[in-house]
């Protein structure tokens, strides 16, 4: 006769060896990363250079994850939406990579507080919940130096997509670069109202080079700007990654950002338990931010004047917003011997002197 204890020891078991089972299958399976992009991967730009990264994760870490992505995501309730899927098609590491995805992250992180998500360049975080971003304003003022040293008309064109801070520190940062070298160098500014979108983008260039600019600057993530400058025969200036290939002759160099060292560590900290909500800045210092290599046409006195500065920046000892700075009413903002704070950049919302135009409200 089998006892009831023996029937009920050998359930006990079968169920433990289920759970070890089931544990096992668990910590082996991989992890699974989603990404949501503005724009199409391309070849070139801001969401190009974001897939690079992810395609580096799968590079370094093999089948230990499986990554994946949704591109041409609008801002909005667009974004709402393939973000919760993402979350639960059970991805528990999401990178949202758009400054308008902030508040749908935002919402979708309380509904799954189980998953990981972080936010590249927003400002609201949670327990589950961490943002990153790149000092692009770093990368612009070098920018400025090589369009201040290279432009005839002293009138240079930028290409920028919305008004917020992020865009703002931008072009203030270029202007004072570019002013740092040449005192006379205006910047002339054209809106899109969208982050890709090469039509606007090339009207807005060609709208600028009719101005009389003769260096072309962007804050866009097509390369229609780059591409308008070689068919008009002027200087560019790449953004985000470099697009040489779409102007071998106008390109000058190009504000590059590259998040392949920032990804693994992120993921590398979910993996070991260690990941906590937190607010990531990286700039010349931390390789998140580069330049392209010089056009042949860059004198070297120039290219080693931008490489010295940027050394200088990346060492702290060159500070873009360093004072005196005024700003276009000539109003000093930043006194001699100060610099703005992170928190004071991370808010701008006024242009600096030398920028030509008012500020859209």
């Amino acid at each position: 006769m089998i006892s009831i204890r023996k029937i009920l020891g050998s359930a006990a078991l079968a169920g433990a060896l289920a759970l070890a089972g089931a544990s096992a299958a668990q910590a082996e399976s991989p992890l699974k990363i989603g990404f949501v992009y503005v724009s199409p991967v391309g070849d070139a730009g801001w969401t190009y250079q974001h897939d690079l990264a992810r395609k580096n994760l799968e590079k370094v870490f093999g089948d230990k994850i499986k990554t994946t992505f949704v591109e041409s995501v609008p801002e909005g309730a667009d974004a709402e939406r393939v973000i919760r899927q993402l979350a639960a098609d059970g991805n528990t590491l999401i990178f949202t990579t758009s400054f308008g995805y902030m508040n749908p992250t935002v919402k979708v992180a309380q509904q799954f507080p189980k998953v990981i998500f972080e936010h590249a360049t927003g400002y609201k975080r949670a327990k589950n919940l961490g943002t990153y971003s790149a000092r692009f304003y770093e990368g612009r003022y070098i920018a400025g130096v090589v369009a201040g040293k290279m432009t005839k008309s002293n009138t240079i064109g930028y290409v920028a997509a919305f008004p917020i801070p992020e865009v703002v520190q931008g072009i203030d940062a270029f202007t004072l670069g570019l002013r740092s070298v040449n005192p006379k160098g205006q910047v002339r500014v054209v809106w899109t109202s969208a982050w890709y979108d090469p039509g606007k983008e090339r009207e807005a260039a060609e709208t600028l080079i009719s101005q009389g600019a003769d260096v072309l600057m962007q804050h866009t993530d097509s390369t229609a700007v780059v591409q308008t400058a070689e068919e008009k025969h002027v200087w560019a200036i790449g953004y985000h990654s470099d697009m040489s290939k779409y102007g071998p002759h106008a390109q000058l160099t190009a504000s590059t950002h590259h998040w392949d060292e920032y990804y693994v560590g992120e993921v590398k900290k979910v993996m070991a338990g260690q990941w906590k909500s937190g607010d990531v800045w990286g700039g010349f210092k931390e390789g998140m931010v580069q330049m392209a290599p010089m056009n042949p046409a860059v004198p070297k006195d120039v290219a080693d004047l931008a490489k010295a500065k940027q050394a200088e920046i990346a060492a702290g000892k060159l500070h873009p917003f360093a004072g005196p700075i005024k700003d276009q009413s000539g109003k000093v903002r930043v006194p001699q011997g100060k610099h703005m704070a992170d928190p004071e950049i991370l808010s701008l919302n006024w242009f600096v002197e030398g920028v030509v135009g008012t500020l859209p409200k």
